[in-house]
């Protein structure tokens, strides 16, 4: 699965907040570029957590992470005025950007940024000017799933309302790139928490509506199986026996709580692969690891459970 993904010149990531959605992204991305694999990875928080995460301040131009591998910042502001240079004269655009109606238009007009800044991500694999060297993947860990799927929607409405203008054009190459399977995978990360499972199939239902597979979904923080139920009562029963062994029963509530745990991520996963179409891969929990040293750990696991044929340049 992995394999087929770092295929494609685009990997949108997708998800609740707080699913781990940024650390997946940064593992796919880091994982392409230890691959040999010139990566950039878009971030749209502008606080640019992975970017910081390798020592790098977050910046909306490209800043080298490791080898092979760029981050840069999406921002709204910035993203249209990079994208409007594209299209406009950049003598006329610094008057443009200069009047108040510019400023008046580009906070009142719905759907603008969001477009601009899908328009961003489509010229980063499709028009990046020479002498730029171009990237072979761009990963981009997307918005929380509301915000990110009015991103993605507003170039199939805007090329609608738009025709065949400028903007309407533009708008129909952005759908283009969404919609074609071959260039670019919807990948959707969750956990078992029962508000990030119904987002994940109601995010899955709304990317079909718009005619866009979902290639894969990323089940996080599944809990180790450290005990069994035969575990517990051996714990039980040892304890009962031995007063010096007290402390068993103890443990024994821990390790019950933790089958427990399991026992809900089991009844989730189940949910999620019975009203799925895509594939589901099931990502090993980390307690107490974090930054890039996370990354290298889910790396080692995708590499284990998804892509046997890449090896990392080591943490």
């Amino acid at each position: 699965m992995i394999d087929r993904l770092l295929d494609r010149r685009l990997i949108v990531v997708l998800g609740k907040g707080g699913v781990g959605r940024t650390s997946i992204s940064a593992s796919i991305a880091a994982m392409a570029a230890r691959g040999g694999i010139r990566t950039l990875l878009i971030e749209a928080d502008l606080r640019g957590p992975i970017a910081l995460s390798y020592g790098k301040s977050p910046t909306f131009e490209q800043v080298e992470l490791e080898p092979n591998l760029f981050a840069m910042t999406l921002g709204g502001q910035e993203s249209l005025e990079d994208y409007l240079s594209f299209v406009v004269p950049r003598p006329i655009l610094r008057i443009v950007f200069a009047s108040a109606l510019y400023q008046y238009f580009v906070h009142a007009a719905p759907g603008l940024r969001e477009l601009t800044m899908m328009g961003k991500v489509y010229h980063e694999i499709e028009r990046r000017a020479p002498p730029l060297k171009p990237w072979k993947l761009v990963v981009f860990d997307a918005p929380a799933s509301g915000q990110a799927l009015s991103m993605i929607r507003t170039p199939f409405a805007a090329r609608e309302t738009f025709g065949d203008s400028v903007v309407g054009r533009e708008a129909q190459n952005i759908a283009n790139l969404l919609g074609d399977s071959a260039r670019c995978a919807m990948v959707a990360v969750t956990t078992a928490e029962s508000l990030a499972i119904a987002e994940t199939l109601e995010l899955e239902h709304t990317l079909a509506s718009l005619k866009l597979d979902t290639a894969a979904i990323f089940f996080n923080r599944v809990s180790p199986a450290a005990f069994t139920t035969g575990d517990i009562a051996r714990m039980v029963r040892c304890g009962a026996g031995a007063p010096a062994l007290k402390h068993l029963e103890v443990l024994a509530e821990v390790a019950r709580a933790e089958l427990q745990r399991r026992s809900r991520e089991r009844r989730a996963l189940a949910i999620l692969r019975r009203q799925s179409q895509c594939e589901v891969l099931e990502i090993e929990e980390r307690k107490g690891v974090t930054g890039t040293a996370l990354a290298s750990r889910l790396i080692e696991q995708l590499e284990r459970d998804g892509a046997p044929d890449l090896r990392t340049a080591g943490d």
